[in-house]
C-alpha cells in the first residue's frame, strides 16, 4: 500500500524524451510553507479567466524561462488546526504556462489521452473519428500522504464488504423493498435478483472491479466516503495516463515550479484492471471464450475502454468483443450447460461499462439481455448482487449501528470503515428531514442512480423534500440524504478543448479495488490505482464523462 506503484503500463509506448527536451532536477516540495484555507461552506464564483493559447510550433526545442524567484508563489491562510499548500497560479509567468500547455496537448495526443469530440456526430460510434484530448488539470493536485495511505488501506476492506453483502440476498431485498415501489429501475434490478434466488443460481467465481470515492473535509480534516461504485467504474485507462502526463511535465518544468515528480504516485489502474479480468478469464477455464464489454451504443469514452481491450490482448492474449444490451438480446443464447454465446462466441467474462442507468434500458430488450447474462455461467463484473450492493440505499443501511458487524468480523476493520463514513439517512428520519428543510445547504439528496448529474443540492433539497411531504406517497424511498462535504478549495489550471481555464476548484479521490474469488479461495483482493477528479468549486456535480469535472492526479504532501 501507499505511494509505491509500477508505472501505468500503456503510457510507455512513446519515450518521454521525444516530447520533453530536458529533465532538470526537480526540487522538493517540503521547503514550501504549508497553508490552509477557510472552511469553504459557501460557493465560490469561478474566476473563469480564459486565455486561448496561440502557440508557436517551434522547429527547435524551446528554452524554459525561469519565473521571478524561480518558484511558484504560495498563498498562505490559516484556519483551525489544518494546513495545506496552495499553488498561486496568478504568479506563474504566462509564457511558461503556454509552454506547459503546448507540451501537455502534444503528450495527450501521442499517448492516447483522448475522448470523442461531442461536436462530431460519429465520435461516439466510429473509432478514430472526432478525437479530442480528455479534459485534465494541467498540474497535479496537492493531497496529504497520510489520507492517501488511509484510502489505499480501505480498498481491500471495502472489496470484502461488497462480497459479503452480495451474498446476503435477504438483506438486499429487505433494504431495497420500499425503494423498488417508487423506483422502476431498482425494481427491475431486484426482479432479476429474485429470479436468480428462485433458481438457486450460485456465482462461484465472483469478480469485482470497484471504486470508492472520497473527499477530504476541510473543517474536520477527515477523509469521508462519497460513494462505493460497483458497476462500470470509468477511467482506469485514461486516469493513469494523467498521472504519467503530470510526472513527465514535472520532470521537465519541476525546477521552475518547485515541484518534484517523485511526489506524483504511480497509477497502475489499467494494468491491474486487465490483470483481474485476465485472471477471471483463466478461472473460467475455456481458452476459446472471450471477455465481452457491455457498452453503450454511443460512447465518447470508448478509448478508456479500448485501452483495456488492447492490453488484455497484448499482455495476456485474451480476446474481447463489444456489444450493447440490445445486441446481446438479439445475438445471445444460453446453451444447456449454461454457457453464454453471443454472435457465435462463448463468453467467459461479462464486463459492464453500461447498464448502470435507466437510460441503458429503453425497452424490454435490454432487460431480457441482462437477465440472460445473469442466468449464464459467465463471470459477471458485476453480478446483479454486486450491482445492488453498490446502491446508495445499501450504503446508507451500512452506516446504521450494528449493521457492519453483520458482515465484518475484524473490529479494527470496522473502525476504519466507520471513520470514513459520512452522515447518511433515509427520508423516514423525520428529524433529519426537518433539519434538511431548514438548512438545505448542509445536505445532498441522492437518488439510486450512477453516472453524474442526478443529485439534488442547495435550495432544491428543501423544495424536493417539501414536495415529497405534500405528496404523502412512498416516493421518498427513492432517495437518501447525505451530509454535504466541504472540501479544500484550490486554484487550478484546467484544460478542455485545447483551452486553459483558471478556476477555483475542489477534488474527489477515487480508489480502485479488484476482488476475485473462486468459491472459498480469494485469488485477488487489493487496491489497484486511483482516479482523481477536479471540478470548479461552483459546480455541484463531479462526473468527467458528464462534463462537470476534469481528470487529475495526486501530488503527495
Amino acid at each position: 500500500m501507499g505511494a509505491s506503484y509500477s508505472l501505468c503500463s500503456h503510457s510507455t509506448t512513446l519515450s518521454t524524451h521525444t516530447l520533453l527536451h530536458s529533465h532538470p532536477k526537480a526540487t522538493a516540495f517540503s521547503h514550501i510553507r504549508q497553508s490552509g484555507l477557510p472552511n469553504p461552506s459557501f460557493k465560490l464564483n469561478p474566476t473563469n479567466q480564459i486565455f486561448q493559447t496561440h502557440l508557436r510550433i517551434m522547429a527547435q526545442p524551446s528554452q524554459v524561462l525561469p519565473l521571478q524567484g524561480g518558484k511558484v508563489e504560495v498563498g498562505e491562510t490559516q484556519e483551525g488546526n489544518g494546513t495545506r499548500p496552495l499553488l498561486d497560479f496568478h504568479r506563474i509567468d504566462q509564457e511558461l504556462v503556454e509552454k506547459i500547455v503546448y507540451d501537455a496537448l502534444v503528450w495527450s495526443s501521442l499517448h492516447g489521452l483522448v475522448v470523442g469530440d461531442k461536436s462530431v456526430q460519429r465520435s461516439g460510434k466510429v473509432p478514430g473519428v472526432g478525437m479530442v484530448h480528455a479534459p485534465f488539470a494541467l498540474l497535479p493536485m496537492p493531497f496529504p500522504e497520510s489520507h492517501w495511505k488511509q484510502a489505499c488501506e480501505l480498498a481491500p476492506i471495502f472489496n470484502e464488504l461488497v462480497d459479503r453483502v452480495s451474498l446476503d440476498a435477504k438483506f438486499l431485498q429487505d433494504s431495497l423493498s420500499r425503494t423498488k415501489k417508487s423506483d422502476a429501475f431498482t425494481s427491475g434490478l431486484l426482479y432479476i435478483h429474485s429470479k436468480m434466488q428462485e433458481i438457486n443460481k450460485k456465482e462461484d467465481i465472483r469478480l469485482g472491479l470497484h471504486r470508492s470515492d472520497y473527499m477530504l473535509d476541510e473543517q474536520t480534516k477527515l477523509l469521508l466516503q462519497i460513494e462505493m461504485n460497483t458497476i462500470s467504474c470509468s477511467f482506469p485507462g485514461l486516469g493513469c495516463l494523467v498521472s504519467d502526463l503530470h510526472r513527465s511535465l514535472l520532470n521537465h518544468y519541476g525546477e521552475f515550479l518547485g515541484l518534484d515528480s517523485k511526489r506524483v504516485p504511480n497509477n497502475p489502474a489499467a494494468s491491474q484492471f486487465v490483470e483481474a479480468l485476465a485472471k477471471a478469464w483463466t478461472e473460467y477455464n475455456n481458452p476459446r471464450a472471450v471477455v465481452m464489454f457491455v457498452v453503450q451504443a454511443d460512447e465518447r469514452n470508448m478509448y478508456d475502454q479500448h485501452w483495456l481491450s488492447a492490453l488484455l490482448k497484448e499482455i495476456h492474449n485474451v480476446s474481447t468483443l463489444r456489444k450493447t444490451l440490445a445486441e446481446i438480446d438479439t445475438e445471445g443464447e444460453l446453451l444447456p450447460d449454461g454457457t453464454l454465446v453471443v454472435g457465435g462466441q462463448a463468453i467467459a467474462v461479462v464486463y459492464f461499462r453500461a447498464g448502470y442507468t435507466p437510460n441503458d434500458y429503453p425497452s424490454e430488450s435490454e432487460w431480457r439481455a441482462r437477465l440472460l447474462m445473469e442466468q449464464s455461467s459467465a463471470i459477471k463484473c458485476p453480478s446483479i448482487s454486486y450491482h445492488l450492493a453498490g446502491t446508495k440505499k445499501i450504503q446508507q443501511e451500512l452506516v446504521k449501528p450494528n449493521v457492519l458487524e453483520r458482515f465484518v468480523d475484524n473490529k479494527e476493520d470496522i473502525a476504519k470503515l466507520r471513520k470514513c463514513f459520512a452522515g447518511l439517512w433515509s427520508l423516514d428520519d423525520s428529524d433529519i428531514v426537518k433539519d434538511a428543510i431548514e438548512r438545505p445547504g448542509l445536505y445532498v439528496m441522492k437518488p439510486q442512480r450512477e453516472g453524474g448529474g442526478n443529485n439534488i443540492y442547495g435550495n432544491d433539497v428543501r423544495e424536493a423534500l417539501v414536495r415529497l411531504q405534500k405528496e404523502g406517497s412512498e416516493a421518498d424511498a427513492a432517495y437518501i440524504l447525505m451530509q454535504r462535504i466541504f472540501p479544500i478549495v484550490s486554484h487550478t489550471l484546467l484544460m478542455r478543448n485545447g483551452i486553459c481555464y483558471k478556476d477555483d476548484t475542489v477534488s474527489e479521490l477515487g480508489i480502485y479495488g479488484a476482488y476475485l474469488r473462486n468459491k472459498e479461495k480469494v485469488i485477488l483482493n487489493d487496491q489497484c490505482g486511483y482516479l482523481m477528479r477536479t471540478k470548479a468549486a461552483s459546480s455541484d456535480e463531479g462526473g468527467v464523462a458528464a462534463g462537470f469535472a476534469v481528470l487529475d492526479s495526486l501530488y503527495l504532501t
